[in-house]
């Protein structure tokens, strides 16, 4: 290989997906400090105001819930800049991550319902309802837990009210002097952290990790060797080739509506915890410190993982 080309590789795998990163990230950060400056949290937090009074979350947690419809990125930011200034418990902070599960999903929704919707037609429907469910059962859930975990919150609207509105001048200001201190612990996180799973993705090393999942599946000797092959792809490959596979095989009937959805949610299941890990956590490091962003990713895993086996355990039940 030429030098030109390995730089070529270099920048295409390395150097403009990270320059994009930090461009949405540096985004997410002046829209979530703009946010705060202008006061403006309670009136965002509307879509979510019935499920956050419930839950003692606060306003900033509901803005996070209702940015997160637009830009995870920005959510996460609003809760790690309200985090940083003690605005919000460590407790709230990672309820409030759980809590963006629904709108986390929506963000996705068309991707994957277009993406599946080609492949295995009306199954698609029942599939993409299923997820959706266990996002809502997460938001819920997260919700219910708050409720107990958080104590109630009083004043909260009045001491906002007395709160003197800036000018745009000086929310600008204000904007940018705070982007500037933050973005630069961003970059020194980032950057490292991304090359280095970069570098770990080229040597094989999730590749690996995928395969040895993928080869220790004896425990789903309940699902047919079609459903496995399914998994496996799910696993060791990418979700659209889970489903190329199950689009062939639902096509020709070797296997029926009902097996093809089982076998995706349990690739879904399985394929997640690698995949969050290559993907999300080097990003979530960089907004958050990298122990956070780990027990972050942890618990938004684990209830991931726990919502879409109930959905699986309920389709399986009620599907015979």
């Amino acid at each position: 290989m030429t030098t030109d080309t390995l730089l070529i590789n270099l920048w295409d795998g390395l150097g403009w997906p990270l320059l994009r990163l930090l461009f949405f990230i540096s985004l997410g950060l002046l829209v979530a400090n703009f946010i705060e400056a202008l006061s403006w949290t309670r009136k965002i937090a509307f879509l979510a105001r019935p499920l956050t009074r419930f839950g003692h979350l606060s306003s900033l947690t509901g803005a996070s819930f209702s940015m997160a419809f637009f830009s995870g990125v920005a959510a996460n930011t609003m809760l790690s800049e309200g985090y940083e200034q003690q605005s919000i418990t460590k407790k709230e902070l990672i309820l409030a991550n759980l809590f963006n599960s629904l709108p986390t999903y929506f963000l996705h929704l068309p991707t994957t319902f277009f993406i599946t919707a080609p492949l295995i037609k009306g199954a698609a429907v029942i599939y993409v309802g299923l997820t959706f469910g266990a996002a809502v059962l997460r938001t819920l859930a997260i919700a219910l837990l708050a409720h107990f975990l958080l104590p109630k919150r009083e004043g909260e609207q009045a001491e906002e009210q007395q709160r003197p509105p800036a000018t745009l001048k000086v929310a600008l200001a204000n904007t940018m002097k705070r982007f500037r201190r933050r973005i630069k612990k961003i970059i020194r996180f980032t950057v490292p952290i991304y090359s280095l799973f970069y570098f770990f993705n080229q040597a094989g090393v999730f590749a690996r990790l995928e395969l040895f999942m993928a080869d220790h599946f004896t425990w789903l000797s309940w699902l047919s060797p079609q459903a496995m092959s399914i998994v496996v792809l799910h696993v060791a490959a990418e979700f659209s080739a889970g489903l190329a596979a199950a689009g062939a095989m639902l096509a020709d009937g070797t296997m029926t509506t009902r097996e093809i959805i089982l076998a995706l949610l349990v690739g879904n299941i399985l394929s997640s915890p690698i995949r969050a890990l290559r993907h999300q956590f080097p990003y979530y490091a960089g907004i958050f410190k990298p122990a956070l962003a780990s027990q972050l990713i942890l618990f938004s895993q684990s209830f991931r993982t726990i919502s879409i086996a109930l959905m699986a355990l309920l389709y399986f039940w009620f599907s015979r």
